[in-house]
């Protein structure tokens, strides 16, 4: 590695182009010249995700400006999350496939720059919240691009910018390996309880299952997490994940009395019944690990199940299921702003209904894919911290010495 005083520190703009998108307009979207855009729902950290890409307008220059080329890196210009600014990723497509829109930033090198070194130095800094200090902090937070521009990039010799990406890209092949090892396994969870359950000829109305199926009395109130000894509000965070989420917590909105009856309990099943996103509502965990007072939110179900019908871990397992998911889907109410399970669809929701025994045998088989799942992720945040302290090694210009 070299020294530190053979690193430069250059601005931004002097060692690449920097160039905001192109407006979205109403006139745009119905102009000559539709071509596809990458906006900042299409820029992950380190990806670009090409399923849902929008058209809008662009003249022929304005393609050859805002055309996109290998190596080009991506960064969200402007997020509602304030530490999800400067997220990027390096666009390796066609020449000329997509443009790009104002709420992203397009970094394209220069000739003494390597897209992958330049890329790492980003992620580093969105982790140092170096994005997040000079953005504009308004309702959207703006990086900017005269700010991001204006940073002062760490300029190394080319040869040591290769040994860098080397040393991280072999990791981050660690790293995707386990990635997809865990989606195999995923896949393979979900069909082998397709294949368990295809056996399964009886079928009840869930209701006929329920002991109670209730819904809380409050909605989360400020973001503020409630002290000790206060009560709670979970946030839907605590069930979109699929497994319970004890820290998604608000305090009680003000004005709002605790409703022990509504306190969550151990081996409750929760499902989201109202939300923005077609995806979230229907959503299921059973609830574990629950602190005291923590109050259900009028946003989420809880179904107790018969002790004699259901397995409250068959049941969220069942009801998670891509054949029962699509009847969830079928029931729901509500416009593309908000979406919404009535509470009278979902207790005339058909549900696969085996013996309790096979229940169980069900959930000891989900067993066992599960602890190989929780190995597999403890294993990639072991590697995602490696990588970190790695980058922070190699970027910090302190002189360390790399080893292949």
């Amino acid at each position: 590695m070299s020294s530190d005083a053979e690193i430069r520190w250059v601005p931004v703009r002097e060692v690449g182009e920097v160039r905001m998108g192109k407006q979205l307009s109403p006139s745009s979207r119905e102009a000559a010249g539709q071509h596809p855009y990458l906006r900042v729902a299409n820029v992950y950290e380190g990806r670009i995700d090409l399923s849902d890409v929008k058209t809008m307008g662009f003249s022929s220059t304005e393609r050859e400006v805002y055309g996109l080329r290998p190596g080009d890196i991506l960064l969200n210009e402007g997020q509602e999350s304030l530490r999800m600014v400067g997220r990027s990723a390096i666009y390796t497509g066609e020449p000329g496939a997509f443009c790009f829109q104002n709420t992203l930033i397009r970094f394209r090198p220069g000739g003494e720059v390597l897209p992958e070194y330049a890329q790492a130095v980003f992620v580093r800094w969105r982790a140092q919240g170096v994005f997040a200090s000079v953005a504009e902090k308004t309702s959207i937070s703006h990086l900017g691009g005269n700010r991001f521009g204006s940073l002062l990039f760490p300029l190394r010799p080319l040869p040591e910018q290769r040994r860098i990406v080397e040393v991280i890209d072999a990791v981050a092949a660690q790293e995707r390996a386990i990635e997809v090892s865990i989606a195999k396994h995923g896949a393979t969870r979900q069909a082998v309880i397709g294949q368990l359950l295809g056996s399964v000829e009886q079928e009840i109305p869930l209701v006929e299952g329920l002991a109670a199926l209730e819904v809380g009395v409050a909605s989360a109130g400020p973001e503020a997490v409630p002290d000790a000894g206060e009560w709670g509000v979970i946030r839907l965070g605590s069930v979109t994940g699929g497994t319970f989420d004890p820290t998604q917590v608000k305090r009680l909105p003000d004005g709002i009395a605790p409703r022990p009856e509504c306190e969550i309990q151990e081996g409750d099943v929760l499902m989201v019944r109202v939300n923005g996103s077609v995806d979230l509502v229907g959503s299921v965990c059973v609830a574990e690990k629950v602190p005291p007072r923590l109050m259900l939110s009028d946003l989420v179900f809880r179904l107790t199940p018969k002790a004699d019908v259901f397995v409250g871990r068959y049941l969220s397992e069942v009801l998670a299921t891509p054949i029962v998911r699509l009847r969830i889907v079928s029931r729901f109410r509500g416009t593309s702003g908000q979406f919404q399970l009535p509470q009278s669809e979902l207790r005339n929701l058909p549900v696969p209904f085996p013996e309790l025994d096979a229940q169980s045998e069900i959930c000891q088989v989900l067993d066992g894919f599960d602890a190989v799942l929780a190995r597999e992720r403890a294993e990639l945040v072991k590697i995602g911290q490696l990588k970190q302290g790695l980058m922070d090694e190699l970027l910090a210009g302190d002189g360390v010495t790399v080893r292949l």
